[in-house]
């Protein structure tokens, strides 16, 4: 089987973390690059793993060096944490946006992307309808082949303190099927395992569908 090559966006994150770790441990994969704000450190010595640490609205500068067979976008932050609505878009919107035109631009074949539950470019909420139209712009640009993996509320140890998801994790627990949380660790398992797979044209993965899908 040849081996492909993976770019992943979001690595120091929950889910990106946990992705990245699969995507390093795979067989299938020759070569992981990482673009990150914040450097890595110890993880990012792994023999396979190329790290680029730049803001994301600097990646124009980089553009040549985001070459990949598949790429995987874990981008996002709250509103809370980014300060302003304003903020949150240009993380959740225009980074992974602008991210998968360059990467498309250069030949990737596959592009995989953390939405969450209930996005509608038509929401009246303004988070939901964010990440909707996100997902309209990936869909616009006509990828060979994206994954898009819409979870509830994402289950496991965070780096940092989310005291309303930590609650909200607890209370749906025992919840409807469908906002059920997700374990980071399935979601990611998911994403690389619906990459290799490279199904043509759009796939949506709905929270309930995501553990399945990871095998």
């Amino acid at each position: 089987m040849k081996q492909r090559t993976a770019l992943i966006a979001g690595a120091s994150g929950l889910v990106g973390g946990e992705c990245l770790q699969r995507l390093l441990a795979s067989e299938a994969y020759a070569k992981v690059t990482v673009v990150t704000r914040h450097a890595l450190g110890p993880a990012a010595q792994h023999p396979k793993l190329r790290e680029i640490v730049i803001d994301f609205a600097q990646l124009d500068r980089i553009k040549t060096e985001l070459r990949a067979d598949h790429v995987f976008c874990a981008l996002g932050t709250t509103i809370r944490k980014a300060g302003s609505q304003a903020k949150f878009r240009q993380v959740d919107f225009e980074y992974p946006r602008h991210l998968a035109q360059l990467t498309l631009a250069r030949g990737a074949r596959h592009f995989s992307l953390v939405s969450a539950l209930g996005a509608s470019s038509k929401s009246g909420v303004f988070y939901s309808r964010v990440k909707g139209e996100l997902e309209d712009a990936l869909r616009a640009m006509h990828w060979p082949s994206l994954c898009i993996l819409r979870p509830s509320v994402i289950a496991g140890d965070r780096k940092e303190s989310r005291s309303l998801e930590r609650l909200s994790e607890m209370v749906l627990r025992f919840g409807p099927v469908t906002y059920r949380p997700v374990a980071a660790s399935k979601i990611a398992a998911a994403m690389v395992a619906t990459a290799q797979r490279e199904s043509a044209g759009v796939t949506i993965l709905e929270s309930r569908e995501i553990p399945r899908a990871a095998g």
